[in-house]
């Protein structure tokens, strides 16, 4: 298995912009954290989750994205796993989602980026005083974040058997760690 340190420079060769980077970081971050309430393989979860939108901006159209990513990382020596986790977040893939890995991995990838949204638009800008009753009231709000399927941020938590409010709450933990890194410190 290739390191983090490997996964980010593959992460940061194939992705140069800002906010696509900052995604693949909160992704990790919630997926670590999961991982780590697991008492599963923080570190092979956390590079799956960092590196599972790496050839969006390359290959941004469903009938590329996460094929082409992933026929790059079984060339680099990637497990198998790997890929099909990466595979399987994206619905029309026609890869089912059957590991913890999996349905973490789609739980957290729309919920974080929900979640950042949530954040940047509160007058701190911060993540460190977001509320998960906010974020889900913001869920019903079909201008924001409009892109974000509703249906999916639902069945990510039911995928991992907890209430909505709960993932929420969890993201938002997880996020909290590594706010700095994220740019969600805000004023805060």
């Amino acid at each position: 298995m290739p390191t983090r340190a490997d996964a980010w420079q593959l992460l940061t060769e194939w992705t140069r912009g800002e906010s696509l980077r900052k995604h693949a970081l909160a992704v990790e971050a919630a997926v670590r954290g999961y991982a780590r309430n697991a008492g599963a393989d923080e570190e092979e979860w956390g590079i799956v989750a960092l590196l599972h939108d790496f050839d969006y901006e390359r290959y941004p159209t469903a009938a590329d994205h996460p094929f082409r990513g992933c026929e790059e990382l079984r060339r680099r020596g990637y497990p198998e796993r790997v890929m099909k986790a990466i595979l399987s977040h994206a619905n029309y893939s026609g890869v089912p989602r059957e590991t913890p890995l999996e349905h973490t991995l789609f739980a957290c990838d729309e919920m974080a980026g929900f979640v950042t949204a949530a954040a940047l638009v509160r007058p701190s800008k911060s993540v460190l005083d977001l509320e998960p009753a906010s974020v889900i009231k913001r869920m019903k709000d079909k201008a924001f974040a409009r892109a974000v399927s509703r249906d999916d941020l639902r069945l990510g938590a039911e995928e991992l058997n907890l209430p909505l409010d709960t993932h929420v709450a969890n993201v938002i933990a997880f996020l909290r760690e590594q706010a700095d890194a994220l740019g969600l410190r805000g004023t805060l």
